[in-house]
């Protein structure tokens, strides 16, 4: 499978910027999650990749094929691409049956393909089933209903999965009444021989053509695998469907229609309908979205197995954080059109670029808390929270805050200077939906939603945000503050906690069976080295340590 390329990718509706400057490279078999709030810029991207939508400016390259360039005039159409688009919206033809459904874009499929002589391969395979005659009878008589009675539709089922094979080979070999017969070893030695007869009358015709065949029976000429532009054929399209359905498990659906299917059913088929095709890569526009909890979580466990099974590219657009982190190998979260990060799912959530990705991602949501204060000769950070409380942050390594300032002041004016230089550029637009440093939400015992106060002055170096996740929370006997329980909502595995320190609230997850009387009051230590420490004044992360009083 291919890998993915994005150069300076750019999708602008006037002045409003969808996507801006995007730089992201997707790894071969990768399953690479886009992360954001709505409206950010996730989908259009999934859009731009797989050719529904054109890029303002940019570059494209789905493995060694560019399929989007803005300076070389390049735009591949999204049926040239070979990707595969599983929508929000199943959009399964409710007229038409499973089967139907999922054939449906392979009878339109007109390309250069392997020729085949497909007489001489479904007759070499059936020979070569034979040659096991009791598993043939025995896979038939799991068939049987209560009173004995073989019953045929799923005796086909079972030969179609057992030997991955077609409708047609299946319903052929049930016709040879092995089953019926006294004895199956000879009739089916029969059989074979007269198969294998019928082949190598086949290849002998062939050859005074000046035919031959390869070991999966396509068709050369002078020395060469014969390859045409063609149609699939009726047995090749039955293969593609019988093995997706194996896949997604639904090959006891295939005459059903839509209509008849639960939720869970109808999202496997418009899973199966796009992986027939067999695209390079998969590209999924929250396919989970209209499934209830339960069953949200059970296509999670399934979309992972597929994603091993297939070997293919999986690019998945969700604003579901626990979706991104429980499927990707990679997240890429985005913010107003723009790549905040990219990374594995545990180094975003430990390591966060900034106060926006620390926020999105984790449920409950991290703590923020204000702090100021400045670096001491041991290296630590003497800081003052919760309206004058003292704490003590230290950091994990050697860290110096004045060689950071100098880095961060670096960045800032190296910013400065590629957006002159691009306003510059001919075309050039003006960014209407301007970058902004996040508001990061502080909770209050009066408003618990309520963000960051407005400041009097701008933020300047001293002026910090701490990130505490629920987890490092711990309630224990004797701690660095006292705190009140405001809510505790317990679900067995781990109890929620708010707690009140002035008229602050912090969210607290404890695991385990524990129970909490709402206004007692209680101790708590900030626990691990996993504390985050960020600048006020860009939202960037400075670095994580530990907090201790």
């Amino acid at each position: 499978m291919p890998q993915i390329k994005l150069t300076n990718v750019t999708k602008r509706w006037g002045k409003f910027y969808g996507v801006d400057r995007l730089n992201l490279l997707i790894d071969d078999n990768a399953f690479v999650t886009l992360l954001g709030p709505s409206g950010c810029g996730k989908t259009t991207t999934l859009r731009m990749i797989a050719g529904l939508e054109t890029p303002s400016s940019g570059r494209i390259e789905i493995g060694d094929m560019v399929v989007y360039d803005s300076e070389q005039g390049i735009n591949i159409p999204a049926n040239k691409r070979k990707v595969g688009f599983l929508f929000q919206n199943y959009a399964l033809w409710p007229n038409m049956t499973v089967y139907k459904n999922i054939s449906f874009g392979l009878s339109n499929i007109c390309e250069e393909l392997p020729v085949y002589n497909w007489e001489a391969k479904t007759s070499a395979r059936i020979a070569q089933i034979l040659e096991n005659p009791s598993k043939i009878v025995a896979v038939i008589d799991e068939s049987k209903d209560k009173n004995g009675k073989i019953d045929e539709e799923k005796a086909l089922m079972k030969l179609i999965d057992t030997f991955e094979i077609s409708m047609f080979s299946a319903k052929k070999i049930f016709a040879m009444g092995l089953h019926k017969s006294a004895d199956s070893i000879g009739v089916a030695k029969d059989q074979a021989a007269r198969l294998k007869s019928k082949v190598d009358s086949i290849v002998t015709a062939e050859k005074a053509k000046g035919f031959s065949f390869t070991d999966e029976w396509q068709i050369v000429q002078g020395g060469k695998p014969l390859v045409k532009e063609r149609k699939l054929t009726e047995e090749e399209i039955d293969l593609a469907v019988r093995k997706v359905s194996r896949v997604v498990k639904i090959g006891m659906f295939m005459d059903r229609y839509p209509a008849e299917l639960s939720g869970g059913q109808q999202q496997r088929v418009a899973i199966a309908r796009t992986l027939a095709p067999e695209p390079s890569v998969l590209f999924m526009d929250e396919p989970l979205s209209n499934l209830d909890a339960k069953l949200r979580l059970e296509m999670r466990y399934e979309l992972q197995r597929l994603h091993i099974e297939t070997g293919s590219t999986f690019v998945y657009v969700t604003h579901d954080q626990m979706e991104a982190m429980t499927l990707a190998t990679k997240i890429c979260l985005i913010n107003n059109g723009v790549l905040q990060q990219y990374e594995p799912p545990l180094q975003v959530y430990n390591h966060p670029n900034n106060l926006f990705v620390a926020d999105f991602v984790g449920n409950p949501s991290i703590n923020f808390i204000n702090a100021k204060g400045e670096q001491g000769a041991d290296g630590s950070l003497k800081l003052k929270i919760f309206d004058g409380e003292e704490v003590t942050f230290k950091a994990e390594g050697s860290f110096n805050l004045d060689q950071w300032y100098r880095f961060r002041d670096e960045q800032i004016e190296k910013k400065k200077e590629e957006e002159h230089n691009l306003s510059l550029e001919k075309g050039y637009v003006e960014k209407a939906n301007k970058d902004e440093v996040f508001k990061y939400p502080v909770a209050r015992v009066t408003d618990e939603q309520g963000f960051a106060e407005k400041e009097d002055a701008l933020p300047q170096n001293g002026d910090f945000v701490l990130g505490v996740r629920p987890e490092f929370i711990q309630i224990a006997p004797s701690g660095i503050f006292n705190v009140e329980i405001c809510c505790a909502m317990p679900t067995g595995l781990e109890s929620t906690i708010k707690l009140k320190i002035k008229d602050y609230l912090l969210t607290s997850v404890v695991f385990g069976g524990v129970t909490f009387a709402i206004g007692s009051t209680h101790a708590i230590n900030f626990t691990g080295s996993n504390i985050l420490l960020f600048d006020r004044k860009t939202g960037r992360c400075i670095t994580s340590g530990s907090l201790s009083k």
